[in-house]
């Protein structure tokens, strides 16, 4: 999934009916992370494996605050 896809504009939070935000996968780092889409409002993470993004509310998983500090600092950062 890119940034331009037109599906991001109109996928949701499962739980919030939010907008999602996409964090591409990382490789820098101790760990490399693969796509996912973003729930800042609830600090919820829900991946997309083989580019199918995973939107049941059992697969998104709670980040830790220091984990959502980074991941929007990532968001911000063009």
């Amino acid at each position: 999934m890119n940034p331009d896809d037109p599906l991001l504009k109109i996928l949701a939070c499962p739980l919030d009916k939010g907008p999602l935000h996409l964090l591409e996968k990382e490789t820098e780092g101790p760990e490399s992370t693969e796509d996912a889409l973003y729930n800042p409002r609830l600090r919820r993470r829900y991946p997309i494996v083989d580019g199918i993004p995973q939107l049941l509310p059992s697969s998104g998983e709670q980040v830790t605050d220091d984990e959502h500090e980074a991941l929007v600092k990532r968001m911000l950062t063009p």
